[in-house]
């Protein structure tokens, strides 16, 4: 199913819609303010095990995941005040901050130095899924077999038919991939350039 939801004022109901086919266990594709990605419930071992299969992944390779505000991000990670401070100026956006899970964070969705990757995007359909859901929900660009990123939402559609149960058109997104900063120990890292200014760690 393809779904249009404002990206400016996201429909409730629409929203409502969505988040009861991930209850369900169900797979969506959905915009972020990098990628679309595709992501489910992390509570929900047999949905991510699916994802796994969807981007033929390793399975040593967790996810990231989004949460809906900094306070749902300290739930489910160890946030230091240094890590807090540091995530207030830049969040909502295309960071992705590496973290030590807390145990609410399933096995499979941890690294074995059980790290997280955690994402605040700043696109509000992104965080209405989350916010609306109450947990996290799993964050990975929906890739081509290839590796390159699908940037229309249609086409996304059209590809994974049998295998993503809602796909959210939820207009252009700017498709270029998220900075990548591990705040482990309070040791600023920059795991990968992308998008986002991260001056403020070099």
């Amino acid at each position: 199913m393809l779904l249009k939801i404002n990206p400016h004022n996201p429909q409730e109901r629409q929203i409502d819609r969505v988040v009861d086919i991930i209850r369900k266990g169900g797979i969506v594709a959905y915009p972020t303010d990098t990628f679309y990605g595709i992501g489910c419930d992390i509570m929900n071992k047999k949905a991510i095990e699916k994802i796994y299969t969807i981007k033929q992944r390793d399975k040593n390779k967790p996810f990231s995941f989004i949460c809906s505000d900094l306070k749902n991000i300290s739930q489910y990670a160890k946030v230091s005040n240094f890590a807090y401070r540091n995530m207030k100026r830049l969040l909502p956006g295309p960071y992705t901050f590496v973290l030590s899970g807390s145990k609410l964070v399933p096995k499979i969705m941890l690294t074995k130095r059980r790290t997280a990757g955690i994402r605040v995007p700043d696109n509000k359909i992104a965080l209405a899924l989350a916010s609306a859901l109450g947990y996290p929900i799993i964050s990975t660009s929906a890739t081509r077999p290839d590796g390159r990123v699908f940037d229309d939402p249609s086409l996304i559609h059209d590809h994974f038919v049998n295998t993503i149960d809602v796909v959210i058109d939820g207009g252009p997104v700017p498709g270029s991939p998220s900075s990548v900063i591990s705040l482990i120990d309070d040791i600023p890292e920059i795991i990968r350039y992308g998008a986002g200014d991260i001056d403020i760690f070099e």
